[in-house]
């Protein structure tokens, strides 16, 4: 299991907008994380009326960060921070988040990965439900490309 206080190491994604609490396992193309910022009432993304279940895009895009992170980790080095470019095949499964107790199930799978550029999918649950999934692509500028480009 890693912790929260190693994430924020790995991320630029630090405070209230670090969403992933853990990583309950991952290897060389996959993530799973837990998250129950969902559940927080300093989330960032939180509203008057509560969270909208359209920011679990933001907590699939930090799965592949922290993989990067744990990757670069890995093989000795820092995961160059990436931008987020484009989510595709996004379906939620439900308009709201923050009524959910418990963690919910973050899992990140890489799908291309290239100099500058990787793709992932993830799909994030409650116990066996699913809340959402879809796509994310992110890029580096071309100064920051790393061998695991990712961050």
């Amino acid at each position: 299991m890693i912790g929260r206080d190693t994430l924020l190491d790995l991320m630029p994604h630090q405070g209230t907008m670090a969403l992933l609490d853990e990583v309950v396992g991952f290897d060389a193309t996959t993530l799973h994380a837990r998250t129950r910022a969902h559940a927080r009432p300093d989330n960032p993304l939180r509203d008057a009326q509560g969270l909208r279940a359209v920011h679990l895009c933001e907590v699939g895009a930090q799965a592949t960060a922290a993989h990067g992170g744990l990757l670069a980790r890995e093989a000795g080095g820092r995961a160059a921070p990436g931008l987020l470019v484009s989510l595709r095949g996004v379906v939620l499964h439900v308009d709201r988040v923050d009524g959910f107790d418990g963690p919910l199930d973050v899992h990140a799978e890489q799908l291309m990965m290239a100099p500058g550029s990787w793709q992932y999918a993830f799909r994030i649950l409650h116990g066996t439900r699913l809340l959402a999934e879809g796509r994310v692509a992110v890029m580096t500028p071309p100064d920051t490309h790393t061998e695991h480009g990712h961050g």
